[in-house]
């Protein structure tokens, strides 16, 4: 998957690098942004299970 993305992106070596740094910001960033709340709702994490 990496080497298929590597080959897609235009340019030289450093540019590509450049543009894989920002792809990897973007990702992480729609995932804190939209992903990880909807799922939250759905995932159990909250949930104690531990009584005082």
């Amino acid at each position: 998957m990496y080497a298929a993305l590597w080959r897609l992106l235009p340019g030289p070596w450093w540019a590509k690098a450049v543009q894989c740094v920002v792809l990897t910001l973007l990702v992480v960033a729609v995932c804190f942004r939209w992903v990880f709340p909807e799922v939250a709702e759905v995932v159990p994490f909250n949930d104690n299970t531990v009584d005082r």
